[in-house]
Order: structure tokens, then C-alpha cells, then sequence
């Protein structure tokens, strides 16, 4: 959510319920939560502050926004705690390889956005279900003079089967990768909710870029720049899906800050009418190989054409023709064991050492996959990095967006058109494009 963000203490966020005022004389501090204090010498004019939700309220919606407003002042401080919930299990260590609950201070921390003239103070992001949340505020009249309110509530518990949790993540932190890689965000529930869970995961990237999320299925996001990531730099991805009501009823609990790095950049070319494979390291090429691909006969032994990237790696493999529905025993069966395989899409594609294939260079003659020697294949398997582009041209056959990681395939109108806000985020730090918070139901 972008805005001009206020930075407070611990990530959270309230409901949008009937709010708690307190009239107050400017230079009264330190007053109790639903007590009006009159007391004062100043000459200034009396401060209303008003907080939603009110003091006392229990079982908020997680995903309602905290709001304050000040009359006759402007709001100088905002302070959101929270505690309870899954809010202490972010500062606890995660057993999943892929994400950690965050403990990142800035990533912990809420924010909200003023108003022009600061007399509005919204939240930025949502609260975790179940917590106890302490809102204070405080506000400044034109002598100077502050007043200080304080709201304390409870959100609402997630309950059991509503809870939307992270599954599985590419990249992991802290991996290197190519500078193709998009970030693939795994949910084990279905989202209903895509815009405002979009808005609660925000991209960063040392050299900004704009990017932008798709979504292939109800279950799977995933992220993209417009070009190639800038190689060498860092990237964080906050996963702020603590009260994000990704479904009606179903919440996110806790809150994930992925961390990668984008190496060197490397982008291999497969002409498939050469028979060559060129490989170019920052814009300079450095290795050139024959290779045999599919043999085209078929449509599943046609290697695919299009911007694949690179998506794993095997020094041993058993390749089983089963796996693609065509049995081992019949005449296009087959079974082998493969040395130095690389994958580069999920139809069965591998660059791989082939040291049977006589045809390196001359002919197409395999079943879909790119062969190369063994020491060619060797190099290449050791130099590769998840998410470097892998770029076949020259058959007829064109690779799908959603076989494997073939997002590059889309063209970059269509990626922001498929995007559920329908615009393009900027990885500067600065927030996401809208609204986390949707509709919120009335707490009793």
C-alpha cells in the first residue's frame, strides 16, 4: 500500500467499528482510554481525537485498518503494539527452509498514512488474528500543546482449516539466482481475495524496477519485473499476510520476509536449425556448443521454442518416459540414465550429456531434450543458476506460460493486464499499489 508512511512500533493493524473520542484541552498528556480530561491552562483550542476501533472492542476483523482523526490538532504520533496470537511466533525460528516467520523489525513494525494536513492517520497493513492491540495516539494543537489517547482491543482468532499459510516459495532465502527468476509465492488455500492479497506482498529490489504479480490458479502468485532483473543485487520480499482475508473467513496468520540475491547475469541461446547453444555471461559470450534437440516428429519430441528459464539441476538422473504417459515397453518407450541434467521446463526438457548421440551439431535426434558431451554438459551444469534464461528459437512448437517458468512468455501488457490490481508495482520500498483491507465485518 503506498503512501506517505508513518512508521510506529509492531506490525498490526484495526477495525474500521465505531470509534473511541475523547475531548481533550490541549496540554492535558497521559489521559486513561475512554476518560475525557478537561483540565490545562492553555489557551488553545479544545483537541478531539477520535480512534477506531474503539477501546474495549473484541473480536475485530483482522483485516480492518486502525483509522485516527484529530480536530482542531494535528496528529504527531501513532503507536500500534500487539501481542498474542501469531505475533509471537514471528520472532520465533522456523523449521521451513524456504521463508521464516519475520522477526525484521521493519517488517514488524506497522505504518500508516497521513492526510494532508496530518489530521488523518490510517493504517497501512493488517492486524493478526487473534492478538491484543494497543493503539495510541497523539495529537497537537496550534499552541503546541499534545494530548495522548490510548484504544486497547482484541481481533478476532482464525479459526482452524481458515488459516492461510505459506506452502512453499521460490526462490528461498538466501540463494543466488539468474536474472530471469521470478518470485513464486505457494498458499495451501485457495484466494479468493487476489487484490488485496497482491497488496500484501511487496517486492524490493536494490535497483528498483517495475513488476508486477499473476496468478495461475487460486493457490499460486507469482511476480515478474517488466526486463531482467539488474544482476548483482539484493531483493526482500515481505509476505505481510497477517489478517489479509485472502477468502471470506480465511485469514493469513504471520507475516514472511524472503531474502535472494540475483547473480550474474547469464542468458543462453539454443538455435534449434544450427544445432548450436551459445551462452553469453554479462553481455559477453563465452561458451558456444553443438547440441542434438528433439527430433520433431512428434509434437511431445519438439523441443519447445520460446524464453525458458532454468529451473534445477541434477548431477544424476533417471529419465522414464512413463512419467510422460508413454509407457517404458512400447516403441516410443524409453528409460536412461542421464548425467549433468539441467531442467528447463516441465514437459520433460533437460539440457543433459548425451554421449551416444553422434548427431551433435548436425542433426535434431532426441526425444525433446537439448544433448550435449559430457564435458559441454558438465560445464554447463556447473555454471547455471536457478533462473537464468534459457532461450530456444526455431521450432514449431512454442512454449506455454504456465509450462514450468515460461512467465517470460507473456508479454508485459498482458502480465499487468492478468495482475489483480491491473497496474504495475515499483520494487523502490515504497509500498504496494492499493488497499489491503477490502471489506470488513462488524465486530460485536
Amino acid at each position: 500500500m503506498k503512501g506517505s508512511a508513518f512508521p510506529t512500533a509492531v506490525r498490526g493493524a484495526g477495525a474500521g467499528l465505531a470509534g473511541l473520542l475523547l475531548v481533550l484541552v490541549a496540554g492535558c498528556t497521559g489521559a486513561d482510554s475512554g476518560a475525557e480530561s478537561t483540565g490545562g491552562e492553555g489557551d488553545g483550542p479544545v483537541v478531539e481525537v477520535t480512534i477506531s476501533p474503539e477501546d474495549g472492542a473484541s473480536e475485530v476483523a483482522p483485516n480492518s485498518p486502525i483509522t485516527v482523526e484529530a480536530a482542531d490538532a494535528t496528529i504527531t504520533d501513532v503507536r500500534v503494539e500487539q501481542t498474542g496470537g501469531s505475533a509471537d511466533a514471528q520472532n520465533a525460528p522456523s523449521d521451513a527452509p524456504s521463508a521464516s516467520p519475520s522477526g525484521d523489525a521493519a517488517l514488524g513494525a506497522m505504518t500508516g498514512t497521513y492526510n494532508e494536513d496530518k489530521t488523518t492517520w490510517v493504517s497501512d497493513w493488517n492486524l493478526t488474528p487473534g492478538a491484543e492491540v494497543t493503539v495510541t495516539a497523539t495529537a497537537e494543537n496550534s499552541d503546541g500543546e499534545e494530548a495522548e489517547v490510548v484504544s486497547q482491543f482484541t481481533t478476532l482468532e482464525a479459526v482452524e482449516g481458515k488459516r492461510l499459510e505459506l506452502q512453499s516459495n521460490f526462490p528461498t532465502s538466501g540463494q543466488t539466482v539468474g536474472v530471469g527468476m521470478p518470485v513464486i509465492i505457494n498458499f495451501d488455500l485457495p484466494v479468493e481475495n487476489k487484490e488485496q492479497v497482491e497488496n500484501s506482498m511487496e517486492v524490493t529490489s536494490e535497483e528498483p524496477v517495475q513488476g508486477a504479480w499473476n496468478w495461475f490458479g487460486d493457490q499460486m502468485a507469482v511476480f515478474r519485473p517488466e526486463e531482467y532483473w539488474k544482476p548483482n543485487q539484493a531483493v526482500t520480499v515481505d509476505l505481510r499476510l497477517a489478517g489479509v482475508e485472502a477468502s471470506e473467513g480465511v485469514y493469513g496468520i504471520e507475516n514472511h520476509q524472503i531474502n535472494f540475491e540475483v547473480g550474474r547475469e547469464q542468458i543462453t541461446t539454443v538455435d534449434d536449425d544450427a544445432h548450436t547453444m551459445t551462452v553469453e555471461r554479462d553481455g559477453e559470450t563465452v561458451k558456444t556448443f553443438p547440441i542434438s534437440n528433439g527430433r520433431g516428429d512428434t509434437r511431445q519430441y519438439t523441443t519447445t521454442s520460446g524464453v525458458h528459464l532454468t529451473m534445477e539441476k541434477y548431477e544424476h538422473l533417471v529419465m522414464d518416459s512413463s512419467t510422460m504417459g508413454i509407457p517404458v515397453d512400447s516403441p516410443e518407450g524409453y528409460k536412461l540414465d542421464v548425467n549433468y541434467a539441467v531442467r528447463f521446463s516441465n514437459s520433460g526438457e533437460f539440457t543433459h550429456a548425451a554421449p551416444w548421440n553422434g548427431q551433435l551439431g548436425e542433426a535434431n535426434a532426441s526425444h525433446g531434450c537439448t544433448n550435449m558431451s559430457t564435458a559441454d554438459a558438465k560445464w554447463f551444469y556447473e555454471e547455471s543458476l536457478m533462473g537464468d534464461p534459457f532461450i530456444v528459437t526455431g521450432t514449431d512448437r512454442q512454449l506455454e506460460v504456465d509450462n514450468g517458468w515460461g512467465y517470460w512468455q507473456r508479454s508485459w501488457e498482458d502480465w499487468v493486464a492478468n495482475s489483480a490490481t491491473g497496474e504495475p508495482d515499483t520494487t523502490d520500498g515504497e509500498g504496494t499499489p492499493g488497499d489491503v483491507h477490502g471489506e470488513q465485518e462488524q465486530a460485536d
